[in-house]
């Protein structure tokens, strides 16, 4: 049943009632509440005939593009066949497939895959894998990160926002500055360190690259320490920045690599861990433990048969080619467009793993409304933005979850020419208004009071 609020919003009552009446709350005052209908490709089509582009993809789920019709043909004849699709006690031939393809594809010394659900379970995978391998317990990894919110996974967050309340945390890990190789070592050689974890590209972090040898040369100390240098691709994988993994543009060789969102096309929760031989044969190293470590829907049938459909459908239209050549389209639009406002610092990104940093600005007029947009909450200005866009020009975008002054930019790998054109007009609208506009700075304003009177 559904039930208009005094803005027109939707709103979902058994949501509201029983999952999580805030989230209701803030897309309500973000005038994001709306009812999807039908999601197709890069289409969000709503309720009342409203045509959204997503240039979000689920926080990078939608490579392919929503409910892709090879996809969902697909799964509808693997539920028709109606095999074993969650019986356990058995060998999963599907398993085995993808595992095939994921390893061929990612190369180096990967050569096994552990299946979950999610990329939070696969970091938990990887911290017990790399502790029980190495008999050590410290874990590194890069700050600024985001590997997850479930406790282990927390324990590898700088970020204090997201681990607030959570605590105890596990002991023995620490942070290093991302992109920083003199801090790196001097942790490596200050004690035994089972893992480095880290994104090849920073995702929530900002879309952050790293320095062009940093990978390569992280890597060399690792190998030198015994530390086993492991990649989160979570968000980078399945040729969302060009290449099948990220780490493919730096020429590293992970231990382990952490895949997930985009895996299964958006439709089934899946993950992989992939990692060596040693790692793997030193986990499940007899009998006994041959289900050491295991989850309940791992290797699953409906999950098996959308990853295997995903990279074929990724590999036969060639998206991989595709995200390239539109995200530097995009790249270059974007500079071109933006370059000549004072609040925005950066365009970067690689293939369609893009972001627009802000900045505070210099003038008097702008700087006053910006600071109070900062005394509300850190986040408040880069959701204004995501506001205006959504409303005022139809397209679905989220600033990064630990960069609160950059907007993510990473629609599916099947954007076409015309909607990446669309996006650009958009954004040179929102930041146009907000250099010379004070209705952009007086209604968010606004906003912000309602927002500090429902605390």
């Amino acid at each position: 049943m559904l039930q208009k609020t005094h803005n027109d919003s939707v709103v979902v009552n058994g949501y509201e009632h029983y999952v999580n009446p805030q989230w209701v709350r803030l897309l309500n005052i973000l005038q994001m509440n709306v009812d999807y209908v039908r999601c197709d490709g890069v289409e969000l089509h709503t309720s009342d005939n409203r045509l959204i582009l997503d240039f979000n993809s689920g926080y990078c789920v939608h490579n392919i593009g929503h409910n892709h019709p090879r996809l969902v043909t697909a799964l509808k004849a693997e539920l028709d066949r109606a095999g074993p699709a969650m019986l356990q006690s058995h060998v999963s031939d599907l398993a085995g497939q993808l595992a095939e393809k994921l390893c061929a594809r990612a190369g180096g010394r990967l050569s096994k895959a552990f299946f979950a659900c999610s990329g939070s379970e696969g970091v938990e995978t990887v911290i017990k894998f790399a502790r029980a391998h190495t008999g050590r317990f410290g874990i590194l990894y890069a700050a600024n990160g985001f590997y997850g919110l479930t406790c282990g996974a927390l324990s590898l967050m700088s970020n204090e926002f997201w681990k607030d309340g959570f605590g105890p945390f596990l002991p023995d890990t620490e942070a290093v500055p991302f992109g920083d190789i003199e801090a790196l070592e001097c942790k490596l050689a200050a004690k035994p360190i089972a893992a480095f974890v880290l994104e090849p590209i920073q995702g929530e972090g900002g879309v952050r690259l790293p320095p062009p040898d940093y990978l390569a040369k992280a890597q060399e100390l690792c190998r030198r320490y015994g530390t086993l240098f492991v990649l989160d691709e979570v968000q980078t994988g399945f040729y969302r920045t060009g290449r099948f993994l990220a780490a493919h543009h730096f020429g590293v060789e992970p231990d382990m690599v952490v895949l997930a969102k985009a895996m299964s096309g958006g439709l089934i929760p899946c993950s992989a861990v992939l990692m060596s031989d040693a790692i793997y044969n030193s986990i499940y190293s007899s009998l006994k433990r041959a289900f050491i470590h295991t989850s309940t829907y791992s290797e699953n049938s409906l999950a098996m048969r959308a990853g295997l459909a995903t990279l074929d459908i990724l590999e036969e239209d060639q998206l991989g080619a595709r995200a390239t050549a539109q995200g530097e389209k995009l790249r270059r639009m974007l500079t071109e467009r933006l370059g000549k406002y004072e609040m925005v610092s950066e365009i970067r990104g690689l293939g369609l793993f893009n972001a627009i940093e802000f900045k505070a600005p210099r003038s008097i007029l702008l700087r006053a409304p910006f600071e109070s947009f900062c005394m509300i909450h850190p986040g408040m200005f880069g959701q204004v933005v995501v506001m205006r866009l959504f409303r005022d020009h139809g397209i679905l975008s989220q600033i990064c979850g630990n960069d609160f002054m950059t907007l993510k930019v990473s629609p599916p790998l099947v954007v076409t020419d015309a909607q990446i054109d669309h996006y650009v007009s958009a954004i040179e609208a929102v930041v146009d208004l907000m250099h010379n506009s004070l209705d952009f700075w007086s209604e968010a304003l606004g906003i912000g009071r309602r927002v500090l009177a429902t605390v």
